[in-house]
């Protein structure tokens, strides 16, 4: 299945169908048949033993070496399919290749300087249109459906799948010619680029508020952000290792802006994301203020060291290039971004007020406060907060036809009198004074 813009909106001069995409295999991963597979090895694992338990033959060893294998089969089973079920409720893994940790999406990693783009000039470069396909998996289906692409970055030399979400106002004939603001989706470590699809719903919940224009009509974009074997980017640019930056900043809107009617950056862009995804959004706008307006951080942090397997905290020098708050604090002039920053006591609250503590104009910095009860560093803290991220997003992209109402959670903001600080790490991870044993974060 192919997906195609109205004709004549997009003059591409070349066409990249990517390689095919092994979205269809019926053992994948977080296939419905593997995990019926599961379903029914763990219920014969269970019925074995009490089958065959006194009805064994033979000497005394092989029957306490074969009853200790029916226990070990029985056990296995139940921790596979207790993986498979928390697997595909968080898209943690998207396939076996990131599982077992043989995936690696990086062609080359060149040295491409501050600015990420080696001085290619990317807005020369010409347009290329994309070949998608509908996406597979639990809500892709649903609300329009989720569309996929296998993307080459031409600048970051990653090769990755990036998802789409179309607001239901693209194909109205009466907004042909409306160019819409886009938001990137950034899940966490690990995690699957459908996440925010597939276990936040966040094209469902959006669906009827963009209907109503409670919420702006936003393109949503989901890239691929585990691009190396066993190991967190940071969303950094390391040559040599990746460029995960360029892939997010420039490649991935290059795809965008050629392939859709999408407003072009930095006032029609957003990035938003959760734990690891939070730090790389608030990271990204910091430090490309001339790519995003606004950024949304949920349960995030500041210095990369709180990833224990983040590339980003190598080196003294990668780990304050990447460092939102240090970058925020040593900027010459302080950069037009909006950032959005919710958390618990010691998961991204105090990084949110670390950063709120030396933004200056035009930097702004709204700080939400979620309590210990709401829930922890899981989806069912962050899947509720969509709503509120989305109608702020809305009023600091200036969205003025949509109502955009603010709000958190609670409906209001849940700030205490007295912000608890207690087993928080992330003041230290603010500032950039952690260490790496402190910084563990829980699963």
């Amino acid at each position: 299945m192919r997906f195609r813009q109205f004709p004549g909106e997009c003059p591409d001069t070349s066409h990249n169908p990517g390689p095919h995409i092994s979205l269809y295999e019926d053992m994948s991963l977080t296939g419905t048949p593997f995990l019926y597979t599961t379903i029914v090895l763990s219920v014969v694992a269970l019925i074995l033993p009490l089958v065959l338990w006194s009805r064994m033959r033979g000497p005394r060893v092989l029957r306490a070496a074969a009853r200790v294998l029916m226990l070990l089969f029985a056990q296995g089973t139940a921790v596979t399919l207790v993986f498979v079920l928390v697997n595909n409720q968080n898209n943690l893994y998207d396939n076996w290749a990131d599982l077992l940790g043989t995936g690696d999406h990086v062609e080359q990693a060149a040295d491409l300087g501050r600015d990420g783009t080696g001085g290619i000039a990317v807005t020369r470069l010409p347009k290329v249109e994309q070949s998608f396909r509908t996406a597979a998996g639990a809500g892709m289906r649903a609300a329009g459906g989720v569309r996929v692409t296998q993307l080459k970055g031409r600048v970051s030399g990653v090769n990755a799948e990036v998802y789409v979400w179309l607001p239901p106002q693209y194909d109205d004939p009466a907004y042909r010619h409306k160019k819409f603001p886009v938001v990137e989706l950034l899940p966490g470590y690990p995690g699957s680029a459908k996440a925010w699809f597939g276990s936040l719903d966040a094209h469902q919940q959006l669906l009827p508020l963009m209907r109503s224009g409670q919420v702006a009509p936003f393109i949503l974009v989901a890239p691929r952000t585990n691009l190396l074997a066993g190991v967190d980017t940071g969303c950094a640019n390391i040559p040599g290792q990746v460029n995960a930056d360029t892939w997010l900043s420039i490649d991935v809107p290059k795809m965008v802006t050629d392939n859709f009617r999408a407003q072009p950056a930095p006032q029609g862009w957003a990035v938003a994301g959760y734990s690891a995804g939070g730090h790389c959004a608030v990271k990204l706008a910091v430090a490309h203020p001339d790519r995003y307006r606004a950024a949304v951080s949920m349960s995030g942090y500041n210095d990369p060291i709180a990833e224990r397997n983040s590339l980003a905290a190598q080196t003294p020098a990668l780990r304050a290039a990447n460092n939102p708050y240090l970058l925020l604090r040593k900027a010459a002039v302080p950069p037009r971004v909006a950032l959005y920053l919710s958390g618990q006591p010691g998961d991204g609250y105090q990084a949110g007020l670390a950063l709120q503590s030396i933004a200056k104009a035009p930097t702004t910095v709204r700080v939400v406060f979620l309590p210990r009860s709401a829930g922890g560093h899981t989806m069912a803290l962050w899947r509720p907060q969509v709503d509120p991220v989305f109608r702020w997003l809305t009023l600091q992209m200036g969205q003025s036809r949509a109502e955009g109402r603010d709000g958190s959670v609670a409906g209001r903001d849940a700030t205490p009198r007295s912000p608890s600080t207690g087993g928080s790490t992330h003041e230290a991870l603010a500032s950039g004074t952690a260490s790496r044993a402190g910084a563990a974060r829980r699963p």
